[in-house]
């Protein structure tokens, strides 16, 4: 059975340290691995039965630079992106990252990513210095992407400092950071994210976007129905209900999530022509993640649409 994965990330070292970055301190515990987009990289999908990555950058963190550095720094890593799919065509592919900080910049990246480097979409990582995407200011980007035919990542990011202060004060720093993040935080802002595209309005103006989610939808098959029973009602003028709009716009992955119950919960509510695989790589186990892919109570006609065969319609494989 074919395997693509969605959710994999990188950042060279060498741009890292030629931009004066800093990863922070869990991912910089996996910067070999990051840095990596060769041989290892290669054994460990080749380990797992993973036949296609596509690859994407760590890049919260240069979404918020200033212009000129954002841009600067996400053309370095497309570039770089671009040369690893070129060498491994049949292994590899990308989501480009975008200048987030000055839009109008991004659409000319997005553009270029897409027309000349051959990517797959875009990842965006959560909101940019406190700007979410059902801002007016980003309406261009989702406007490019959504004349492109191309897809959105919306990967979570670290909570803007305010968020922080409030709920994460007080704890020991390694909690709060893993509270923040990846041990809930940013799983609930992400899928917050996505309700807020939706009752802003997003995709009543760009009704052909599609969004993809990680982490089994961060949090949304779980609370779909609750939140559309309390949201639809206040936005009559929308054409369709927050369900509907979610069934309609947006993907989810699997990534960082091998248990059962979580698939189940979103086979149920979204199914499977709505769900695609994911790692979560070098974050989560490959091995562990394939593993569960198969062993999964699945069909095999839904278990190759989870696998593969969503990921070839939706990014046109």
């Amino acid at each position: 059975m074919r395997i693509v994965a969605l959710e994999e990330h990188t950042f060279p070292r060498d741009i890292l340290h030629a931009a004066d970055l800093d990863l922070g301190s869990r991912a910089s515990r996996k910067a070999d691995e990051l840095d990596d987009l060769g041989e290892g990289r290669l054994r460990t999908m080749d380990t797992a039965g993973v036949d296609i990555q596509v690859l994407s950058a760590l890049a919260h963190i240069v979404q918020e630079l200033e212009p000129e550095r954002s841009v600067a720094v996400s053309r370095a890593l497309n570039d770089r992106m671009a040369a690893t799919v070129e060498s491994h065509p049949d292994r590899f592919r990308a989501f480009a990252t975008l200048p987030m900080s000055a839009p109008e910049r991004a659409v000319t990246e997005l553009r270029r990513a897409v027309d000349e480097l051959g990517f797959v979409g875009t990842m965006i990582h959560g909101q940019t210095n406190g700007v979410f995407l059902d801002h007016p200011s980003v309406g261009p980007v989702l406007a490019c992407a959504e004349e492109l035919g191309v897809p959105i990542y919306l990967h979570p990011a670290p909570p803007p400092p305010a968020v922080h202060d409030a709920y994460y004060s007080g704890l020991e720093p390694d909690i709060a950071a893993a509270l923040a993040t990846a041990g809930w935080g940013w799983h609930a802002e992400c899928g917050m994210h996505v309700l807020r595209m939706v009752v802003g309005g997003v995709f009543e103006r760009y009704s052909a976007l599609r969004v993809i989610v990680g982490h089994m939808g961060e949090g949304l098959p779980f609370s779909l129905a609750r939140a559309d029973a309390m949201l639809s009602p206040l936005i009559r003028s929308h054409r369709a209900f927050v369900a509907d709009t979610v069934h309609r716009n947006v993907y989810i992955t699997t990534s960082g999530y091998t248990t059962v119950a979580p698939l189940q919960c979103a086979l149920t509510v979204l199914g499977a022509d709505r769900i695609l695989f994911s790692v979560d790589h070098p974050f989560a186990d490959s091995a562990e993640a394939t593993s569960f892919l198969h062993s999964a109570p699945l069909s095999p006609t839904d278990r190759d649409k989870i696998a593969h065969g969503n990921a070839e319609l939706l990014l046109g494989l």
